[in-house]
């Protein structure tokens, strides 16, 4: 049973809005009365996979489907995909541009955190094509 569905669009390379899409769920997983931890840890994890929507894929699209066991959140863009998904996920490995780190972003941390604070990941990407991130965290 579906407590609540979302749909956000991410804009790409406009880091004045880069964080709206989490900051949305949050407010609204607060008001359905989710565990502040399990708020905090989906937070956490949308917003790495929604800067890293920003930075590398020229913005796309955030799908979530809320229970009262699990927060479900697809990241679908349709940027250059990821050559490499094993070097990806080693923490501090980044292929942000220069203008990008001279804002505080591309640290080499988005992948490795969002695993970090998910209970389930999946990438699925084509290089050329575009790449889904798929997470889930329990609330339970």
């Amino acid at each position: 049973m579906s407590l609540a569905t979302y749909r956000f669009e991410v804009p790409g390379d406009d880091f004045t809005r880069a964080g709206e899409a989490s900051g949305s769920l949050k407010r609204s997983l607060k008001k359905i009365g989710f565990d502040p931890d399990i708020i905090r840890r989906v937070s956490i994890a949308m917003y790495e996979a929604e800067i890293n929507m920003v930075i590398h894929a020229n913005g796309g699209v955030i799908d979530v489907e809320v229970s009262p066991q699990k927060i479900d959140i697809w990241f679908r863009d349709k940027g250059p995909g990821i050559p490499d998904i094993d070097l990806a996920m080693q923490e501090g490995y980044s292929t942000a541009p220069d203008n990008v780190r001279s804002l505080g972003f591309g640290a080499g941390m988005g992948l490795p955190n969002i695993k970090k604070y998910t209970d389930e990941m999946k990438i699925d990407t084509e290089i050329g094509v575009g790449t889904t991130v798929y997470i889930s965290v329990y609330a339970k």
